[in-house]
Formats: C-alpha cells, structure tokens, sequence
C-alpha cells in the first residue's frame, strides 16, 4: 500500500508541473485514439457518412426535406472528407479531436472557477469515462457540441470577470456555433443566463454609495452585453429550429415519450456506464456541497439542460440520452472540487478506479456502437459475402428498405462496386433523402434479373418469407434461395431464378 501511495505521489508531482489542459487532453486523446476503427460504423454514422460525402447542394436539398438539425454538422463533415477521405478513422477524427479539445478547456474552466487541482481531476476524470470515449469515436456532432459547451462556458467566465467586446464577441461566436452543431445543447443558456442575473442581482451592499452605483452600472453593461451576444444564435439557429420542427415526425419517430424512470437511468446513458456513471453522480454531489455558491454554475449547466429536456420530453418526443453528453464535462468539474479536496494520491486513485470500473464498457463500445452492445449488425460482414459471390449481372434487394438499420448504406459504404440496386427507381440523393424510392411494381422490375443477392434485418433460417409485400410475392414467385449466410444483426441469401420462369 505505501508503493501505490508513494507512485501515486509521484505521478501527482509530475502533474502538478505541466500546464493544467495538458495531462488531460493528452490521456484523452490516447483513451479515444485507442481502438478508433475497431467498431463498424453504426446507423447513425452511415447517415453521416451518406450526408458528407454529397454535394453542398445535395446537402441543402437533404436539410430541407429530413435533417435541418444535423445539417451544419454535414456540412462540415462534407468539408473534412474531402480532405481525409471517408474510412472508419478519418471520419471519427474530428470527435477525437473535439474530445481532445473539451478536457483541455473542461481544465482549464475548473482552474477558473474552483482552483488548479479541482480543472486537474475534472480533466482526468472526464478522460476515463467509457461515454467520452464512446461519443469520442462517432462520426455524430455530440463531441463537437461538448467541445463548444465548454468553451462557451468558459468565456462566459471570462467575460464576466474581464468584460471587454472581444470576449463577449468570443462567447457569441462559441454559442452560435454551439447551436448550429446541436440546437438542444442551447439548453446550456438557461443555466448561463442564471449565472448573468445572479451575478447582476447581487451587489456589494456594504460599499459606499459611488462604488455601489459603479458596480451597478458594470452589472447592467454585463447583462445588456450578454443579451447582445445571443443575438447571433437566435438568427443563425432560430430558422433551423423552426425547420426541425416540421421535421420532427419523420426525424424522431422512434422516440418515446419521457418517464420518470428515464432521469434514473441518464447517469448510465451518458457515462454509457450505470456503474461509473453513478459514481460520477455521487462524487458530483460532494463536489457541489463543498463549493456551496461556487457550484451554481457547474450544477445549473448539469440540472438545467436535463430538466428542460426532460420536460419537454413528456410532451413531444425528444428524450434521448445522448443529446445531453453536453452536460457530462460540468458534472465532472463538480466532482473534480470534491477530488481536490483530499490528498492527491487519494484523488488519483478513484481517477484509476473510474477507469477500471469503466473497462468492460470500454472494451464493449470498441466491437460496436450498437445498442444494446450484444446486437451488433455486421455490414462489413454482409458486404464481404455478397464481394466474394457476386458475379456480373447481379443484382441487390434489401428488406426493410425504409428503417433506421440503413442496409442498403452499410452494404454500399463497405462494397466499393455494389451489385445493382434493381429495385430503386430514384436515389436518396437525388430524392434529398436519407432513403431512396423503390418501384412501385417490384415484380416487372425483376423481371429481367437471374440472380439477387438478397439482404434482410435480422437473423432468418427462411429470409425470403421475411419480405413483407409486394416485393416479399415478386421475390418468392420468381425466385428460389440457393444459399443463406446469417450475420449478427441482418441475413444475406442468394436468390436464383426459377426454373422455366
């Protein structure tokens, strides 16, 4: 026990030394570098996939018709692939980076509000959550939004204490940003516009009359300067969230309303582990009781965001846990001031132990990204079949063809000359969609096909009886199976035609 106190006394030493964003932000660039392209690309990475690599136009015509909200964020993902290029690495690179980035500045915010040892432990504790790195390696904007959630928080900070039109130009431009790359993260100004009228309500009244009406005056410069700098995200977001709006149905058809039961579970969703979550939670909680007032900032950027969710939630369909990663680096500063509390070997210690208890979850997210973690969809391994088998000629049916699995997506990103789509009569491209338009008469459409390579959701020992439809009596009437290959998560067969047809 004296060698583990001694070594973490030592490591603390060596900390202490470094800028306060260093040893953070580096370990979280190794933790989410660790295993980068491990996972296939789930649904909603296809999506993304799909979206960045059309044309600026394309994207536009796609904004317009499902996914206004995600919009910016392809727009930017089109930019990045056309420099990097589209594999598993290079399109999660820029939530490494935007995770990378967060615990640097999550750092650095802790040293602001708290002291140096409170940024320091907020850091590394953010480093080794299992949802840092599990939203650290998707191509999806919740990095990104996480990234500017902090440094909008941090300039607010400074602007609050430094005022000049710079800063406050600063922090306008982080929160446009912010909500450009996902509108429900402007949920965190209801917990900055808290900050900004405590902050102007509150007045030295034991000072003199003269320093009484100069600080007053400072405070109401403050607040009408804050009003100021949200000005640009109400024009920049305003229309996209009215956009969205009309969106909703088709965008978020698969969400539920929200329970009470939901807020139990979020710790575990957004650490996307119950036990280190709830360990974040109960440290969180000793961190608020030592800052007392202090902590109003850490705990509304926390509370604020899930409760107006959550209520919102009950109403219209919008709770799901991953919008609210947010919130994730402020409940880590609150439990970073109760770290810097105790002896720093002690405090380097449930860093470590954080970590190991996450290792399961870890270890889990980098086979896949699905949920829950033992349903994974094997495109590659669908696509690495029909790659084998596939002769001229050939062509592909996927059943369902409108669901959120994106077979015929995942089968084209890991296939890079597909067999023919015999079914599609207009793209998704071309449609400004994130599905394309099947032929209303599917029996006529493969009429002139001998061979389909036939890709269906699910595990199935008879996968044409799986086909539903129109499409499912076409398949059937002129086609036999000649061969089923079942993969996790989905089942490919070869189709020949019959015989005499």
């Amino acid at each position: 026990m004296g060698g583990l106190s001694e070594s973490t006394g030592a490591a603390w030493e060596h900390l202490r030394r470094l800028p306060v964003w260093l040893a953070p932000a580096l370990l979280t660039l190794a933790v989410t570098l660790t295993g980068l392209g491990s996972a296939q690309l789930w649904r909603d990475e296809l999506a993304t996939w799909s979206a960045a690599t059309r044309s600026p136009a394309d994207l536009a015509r796609l904004a317009g018709t499902i996914d206004a909200a995600t919009g910016p964020y392809y727009l930017l993902m089109h930019g990045w692939t056309t420099v990097f290029g589209d594999s598993t690495t290079a399109l999660r690179t820029p939530a490494v980076l935007a995770m990378t980035v967060a615990a640097g500045l999550l750092a650095v915010l802790g040293a602001r509000l708290v002291d140096r040892r409170s940024g320091l432990f907020a850091g590394l504790l953010f480093a080794v959550l299992p949802g840092t790195s599990r939203y650290g390696q998707e191509a999806r904007p919740y990095a990104l939004a996480t990234m500017l959630a902090v440094l909008a928080t941090l300039l607010l900070v400074t602007a609050l204490r430094r005022p000049s039109w710079a800063r406050w130009a600063g922090y306008a431009a982080a929160v446009a940003a912010l909500g450009l790359i996902h509108l429900i993260a402007l949920t965190l100004l209801a917990a900055h516009a808290l900050v900004v009228l405590l902050a102007w309500w509150r007045g030295p009244a034991a000072a003199g009359v003269a320093t009484r009406d100069r600080l007053t005056a400072e405070r109401d410069r403050r607040v009408w300067r804050w009003l100021v700098a949200v000005v640009p995200v109400a024009l920049l977001a305003g229309p996209l969230l009215l956009k969205a709006r009309t969106q909703q149905s088709r965008q978020l058809n698969w969400v539920h309303l929200a329970r009470l039961d939901d807020l139990t579970a979020l710790p575990g969703g957004v650490a996307q582990s119950s036990v280190v979550g709830g360990l974040l939670v109960g440290v969180a909680a000793l961190g608020a009781a030592r800052l007392g007032r202090r902590a109003l900032l850490p705990v509304s950027a926390v509370l604020l965001p899930v409760l107006l969710l959550f209520a919102a939630g009950t109403v219209v369909p919008l709770w799901v846990p991953r919008y609210l990663v947010f919130v994730v680096p402020f409940a880590c500063l609150l439990a970073g001031a109760a770290l810097a509390a105790v002896a720093a070997p002690a405090a380097l210690v449930v860093v470590v132990l954080a970590g190991l208890l996450g290792l399961p979850d870890q270890a889990a997210l980098r086979r896949t990204h699905e949920w829950p973690r033992s349903a994974p969809v094997d495109y590659a391994g669908a696509a690495r079949v029909i790659g084998d088998g596939q002769r001229p000629g050939d062509a592909v049916v996927y059943s369902p063809r409108h669901s959120w699995l994106f077979l015929d997506l995942g089968i084209e990103y890991h296939l890079g000359d597909p067999p023919r789509d015999v079914l599609v009569t207009e793209d998704e491209v071309r449609r400004g969609d994130l599905w394309a338009a099947e032929c209303p008469r599917p029996a006529q459409c493969l009429a002139s096909t001998s061979r389909v390579w036939l890709v269906v959701a699910g595990r199935h020992a008879e996968p044409l009886a799986a086909v539903p439809g129109a499409k499912g009596d076409a398949l059937r009437a002129q086609f036999t199976v000649t061969q089923v290959w079942p993969r996790p998560g989905l089942t490919v067969a070869l189709l020949t035609s019959r015989p005499g047809r």
